[in-house]
């Protein structure tokens, strides 16, 4: 191998590296992947951008919008009102979230699934006395099993099966080619998912995560003929208090939201800070500040037009983790203010503006209502709380149904490709109104997008360097030629890389390996694909591994440990079942 697969290699393991930091989002890295093979000319401008027009890539783009006209009607709604109902036990409560999200994840992006049940699921629990902790990660376990049900279960499938015909110029998979393997494992792993979760997953109760405003919120005034009055926020020097932040100001019945510095005090102005609670003896030190006299209600608990109140954790690629929340500068970025963070189900104490930002992060914002629309699809955010700014159109929820029943049954029957299915579905979905051309738009997950583009002139720089033909040499002399060991191999490597990057990133990569194994071994690639698309969606041992366990993490009141305690051990056997149903299934010698 010459210097450019060398250097291919490098390269993939320093994109590892980066991702695996978290510093920098991973459509970033492989964006500039994909620069510098192009630059150094390892690969043509042609493979370099292969991704972009890739049926696969297409495809996800398409079923993108398909789901959002199935969320925008109401159409998750529709099914949860008629299946959840009144339980007897934790268990029976598991099962009728359980089997309604596998099978709606098994024709949709679980994604939207998720986001949809997440607050149904919170109300049903109140409503049935059953801890939300009981419930959010099966519902997450639910929509990944789910996923393995169809080609179209989850954006990964779609990717895989879109370079595998690119790679290989064959007709790739049909609708229901995984689901032969699919089907069971999902069977399986719902069983023991129900048989063991009940008694192995922590019962926290449901409290408000950021309790009362008067918690985390202190409300002073400025004296009328005080000093203060005349002078701007910064000027008397609100704005660099250690242990506290000017989140509004109230005057003359009137708000005044994420407070410039330059902003003018006035006599009897309502100031109100996030932070530690504390610090109030330091702030009434402050020469021109007096007590609140409107001690009735916290000014934050009053409902007005000029702001709203919205819970959002934070997702594993958001702009601000690892910064402080004064470094990360909310006011300038998303025009909002954070009051309080919860984390693992309890609120962070101690200085507002030091806290460090983590994935999971629960944070409670203070914001103009045009942020719930702003940052509904932004991904820095995975809101928790819906305010109702879209009302589902609920009359159009069986029409939703219908036409991802005509998607599913044209590309199944073989009168479409699978692409045209999914064009058709999403024109479809916004010409009868299911969804909107900005909610279709909103939909497309960008920087999944470009994750996926970009990662393809990877894995075509590892085939054509024979950089791909080095490693799979070396899987194969670990495994000593054995199929069946090799397919636990490669299971084990695309699971072990979904963990600590995006799960297409790690199925991108592997697929030129994987081609190369089953060459040298004279073997059918068919078994070995498979076991890419299911290890890249069978993620369960942290929160971050995939986004709806990031989604469920907060509002489960969960902790890191609790995903590794329970999923890892459910990993193992998702993935020990899976490589036992591919070789019945596809009859690999044992």
């Amino acid at each position: 191998m010459d210097w450019q697969g060398w250097f291919s290699l490098g390269l993939a393991g320093l994109a590892l590296i980066i991702m695996v930091t978290g510093r920098v989002a991973p459509h970033l890295v492989m964006l500039g992947v994909m620069v510098l093979l192009s630059v150094s000319g390892i690969i043509d401008a042609n493979l370099a951008l292969a991704g972009f027009s890739n049926t696969g890539l297409i495809t996800v783009v398409a079923m993108f919008v398909v789901a959002a006209g199935i969320h925008h009607s109401g159409g998750v709604d529709l099914v949860v009102q008629h299946l959840l109902r009144s339980p007897r036990s934790v268990r029976s409560a598991q099962a009728r979230i359980a089997v309604p999200v596998s099978l709606l994840s098994g024709f949709l992006n679980n994604t939207p699934v998720v986001a949809t049940m997440i607050p149904a699921v919170h109300a049903w629990s109140r409503k049935i006395g059953i801890s939300p902790s009981k419930l959010m990660m099966p519902l997450s376990y639910s929509a990944i099993l789910g996923g393995t049900l169809t080609l179209i279960g989850t954006s990964t499938n779609l990717v895989v099966n879109g370079q595998y015909q690119q790679l290989t110029g064959e007709a790739g998979f049909s609708v229901f080619s995984i689901t032969a393997v699919g089907l069971p494992v999902a069977v399986i792993g719902l069983a023991a998912m129900l048989l063991v979760l009940p008694r192995m997953l922590p019962d926290r109760k449901d409290q408000q995560k950021f309790g009362s405003m008067r918690e985390f919120t202190l409300e002073v005034a400025v004296a009328f003929d005080g000093p203060l009055v005349g002078k701007s926020v910064g000027e008397a020097g609100l704005r660099e208090l250690e242990r506290l932040y000017l989140v509004e100001i109230e005057r003359d019945g009137s708000v005044v939201t994420a407070v410039p510095s330059e902003e003018r005090l006035c006599g009897g102005d309502r100031l109100v800070f996030a932070g530690d609670t504390q610090a109030i003896s330091d702030l009434l030190r402050i020469n021109g500040i007096v007590p609140s006299v409107h001690d009735d209600e916290p000014s934050l608990s009053k409902d007005r037009a000029e702001r709203c109140l919205v819970e959002a954790a934070l997702s594993p690629q958001s702009d601000v983790l690892g910064l402080t929340i004064r470094d990360a500068r909310f006011r300038d970025r998303y025009g909002a203010v954070v009051l309080a963070v919860a984390r693992g189900g309890e609120r962070v104490s101690g200085n507002l503006g030091n806290i460090r930002l983590r994935p999971g992060d629960v944070l409670l914002l203070e914001a103009r209502p045009a942020f719930i629309s702003r940052q509904r699809y932004n991904k820095d955010f995975l809101l928790i709380n819906d305010l109702g700014t879209e009302t589902p159109r609920h009359d159009r929820a069986y029409v939703s149904w219908g036409i991802l029943v005509v998607l599913v049954g044209a590309a199944a029957l073989g009168w479409l490709s699978m692409l045209n299915a999914a064009l058709l579905g999403a024109g479809l979905m916004i010409a009868t109104g299911c969804c909107s051309v900005g909610q279709a738009q909103k939909a497309v997950d960008v920087p999944v997008i470009l994750t996926i583009a970009s990662s393809f002139a990877l894995g075509g720089a590892l085939q054509v360097t024979g950089a791909a033909e080095l490693v799979a040499a070396q899987i194969l002399s670990v495994s000593a030629g054995h199929p069946l060991l090799t397919i636990l191999l490669v299971y084990l490597a695309v699971s072990v890389l979904t963990e600590v990057i995006t799960n297409n990133a790690a199925a991108v990569l592997m697929i030129p390996i994987v081609l190369s194994m089953t060459a040298s071994l004279g073997v059918e690639s068919e078994p070995f694909v498979i076991a890419v698309m299911m290890a890249a969606s069978a993620s369960f041992a942290t929160p971050l591994g995939y986004q709806t366990n990031t989604m469920v993490f907060g509002p489960g009141g969960y902790r890191f440990m609790d995903f590794v305690r329970i999923g890892l051990p459910f990993n193992i056997f998702v993935g020990l079942v899976t490589v036992v149903v591919i070789a019945l299934v596809y009859q690999v010698p044992w």
